[in-house]
């Protein structure tokens, strides 16, 4: 192999080395014990009945065994298939590497010239990207080691049950960012601070704040800066969603100082109303709602939900996506109300509607159906139309039940929207009985606007700021949290792919928090990609 200069592949790396009948290397020394020479050949063919010739007449030539071993050149394996991928068609090696796992994809690439060329083509990332041979990856951004923002980013993959290091220069000094994946393929970083006085050290008395945005690609583990943000903001609420071809973000501008006109129903604000009744309503010339037409309105609503659905199909098919911001904190430490969205094809952001006063600091979002929706520290939600461009209010009542301290998340699945949140569980009726803390997770029923209790997270809510993302009919969490000096952290996932009953699992026995620091557990965000 080394001789003729070849591409290594099967090469000896290890104890798993692939050769000789026996399956391990034989030593020179057991064979000469046995009389043979160092490499076994294998008889069978032609090449093999010439080679026992040659051998033949050096033994007649020497007679010292040991010379013969010395000048007896080794034999290559007639079997050896370490040059078979030199003779297999590019389609045909093309199928078998988008087969590999993420992590064996990478190895393949230090290969050699042409499979590293092979497996970062377009056509090949397309085919990856239609396959079914990808897995969920984890990736957990804003850790903190040594007091130090160290931009280290880490991902957890699902098959192996292994954390792995990623080294991004880029984010080192930053904080405080949010991040969003789009497209299951991409991940976008969207502001952030920096200090200005300790450069790469978490100083809060002294930072600025940025509006850059970076987009980040584990597939090449390349980096690329798009344009930035109209305003500077920190941990802005994000969220990503597919469009039409159609779509064009110019008329989102046009909404920004849109003027809220007066309903004639009750004097309620047309846009501030539930964002499914204010359709069925403009659809169907203004039907009543009433409690004694409830039956009525519920065929309509499920109709508009199937529409709805329908074309958030057709949008999906395009493969044509727009990442929204909205909320987060100003250069000033204070919480903002504005949005703004980025249309990739444009590579421009677009200012939209502003959320109303009394809305409070947006806490948590999610797209779902084509709705952004965002929910306030003040318990109040609201969607985002981003077809039509303009917030509708939805009322419900009464919301899930929680503790003050700790801020309800929103997540969606399969246009499935839930909420998790940390409520008092109630005692059992012992004197001096002390209620603990559960993590639930609700469901909103999007045609009668009412929460419904979905399960019952395994873990106790030790970290007010846990993080939650879904991917492919999966909700994954991780909660960090320190504890007898020792921090500690817990990932978990639940599916919730089947309407029935859902429950959750932890699915990972290794911790990645025993390194980190404890501001890692305010400063982390995650985001899941299937690679």
């Amino acid at each position: 192999m080394g001789r003729g200069g070849g591409c290594k592949v099967g090469a000896d790396t290890g104890d798993d080395f692939v050769g000789d009948s026996g399956g391990r290397r034989r030593s020179s020394t057991s064979s000469d014990e046995a009389g043979r020479t160092p490499y076994k050949p294998i008889c069978g063919g032609e090449e093999t009945g010439v080679d026992c010739f040659f051998r033949e007449m050096f033994w007649k030539k020497h007679s010292s065994r040991r010379d013969l071993q010395i000048e007896a050149a080794p034999i290559a394996n007639p079997l050896d298939t370490s040059k078979l991928h030199m003779f297999l068609p590019d389609d045909i090696l093309e199928l078998c590497l988008v087969r590999l796992p993420l992590t064996s994809l990478m190895n393949a690439r230090l290969v050699c010239k042409k499979w590293k060329n092979l497996t970062t083509s377009p056509r090949f990332l397309t085919m990856r990207w239609e396959g079914l041979y990808r897995t969920p990856w984890l990736f957990l951004f804003g850790t903190v080691r040594d007091g130090c923002c160290s931009g280290e980013i880490h991902a957890f993959d699902s098959c192996q049950d292994k954390w792995h290091k990623i080294d991004a220069d880029i984010l080192k000094g930053r904080f405080m960012f949010s991040v969003q994946s789009v497209h299951d393929d991409e991940i976008y970083v969207v502001g952030g601070r920096s200090s200005l006085g300790q450069p790469g050290r978490l100083d809060w008395s002294s930072f600025k704040t940025h509006k850059g945005v970076t987009v980040f690609s584990p597939v090449t583990k390349s980096w690329r800066k798009v344009a930035s943000m109209r305003y500077a903001r920190s941990m802005p609420v994000l969220g990503a969603s597919e469009v039409g071809p159609d779509f064009s973000s110019g008329h989102h501008h046009h909404h920004q100082e849109r003027r809220f006109p007066r309903s004639r129903i009750g004097g309620v604000s047309d846009v501030y109303e539930d964002p499914h009744r204010l359709s069925l309503r403009r659809q169907h010339n203004e039907v009543s709602f009433t409690a004694n037409r409830k039956s009525h309105s519920h065929s309509h609503s499920q109709k508009f939900m199937r529409q709805r659905s329908s074309n958030w199909l057709n949008a999906k098919c395009s493969k044509r996506y727009v990442l929204i911001a909205v909320g987060g904190l100003g250069p000033w430490d204070e919480p903002l109300d504005s949005g703004e969205i980025y249309d990739p094809l444009t590579n421009k952001w677009s200012e939209i509607q502003r959320l109303p006063v009394d809305f409070g600091a947006v806490s948590s979002g999610v797209v779902c159906n084509g709705i952004f929706y965002v929910y306030s520290e003040i318990d109040k939600l609201m969607g985002y139309d981003i077809d039509r461009g303009f917030w509708m209010g939805i009322q419900i009542s009464p919301f899930p039940p929680r503790v003050v301290e700790y801020y309800p998340k929103l997540v969606a699945s399969n246009g499935r929207l839930f909420m998790l949140s940390v409520s008092w569980c109630e005692g059992d009726g012992r004197i001096g009985q002390r209620n603990k803390a559960v993590r639930k997770m609700w469901e909103l029923d999007l045609v009668y606007m009412s929460w419904s209790e979905v399960s019952v997270h395994p873990d106790a809510p030790m970290d007010w700021n846990a993080v939650f993302v879904a991917g492919r009919g999966q909700i994954y969490g991780i909660e960090m949290f320190k504890i007898f000096g020792q921090l500690l952290d817990f990932s978990t996932v639940c599916d919730v792919s089947d309407s029935g009953t859902t429950s959750w699992r932890h699915v990972s026995r290794s911790h990645v928090g025993h390194e980190l620091d404890a501001s890692s557990c305010m400063m982390k965000s995650l985001s899941v990609l299937h690679l």
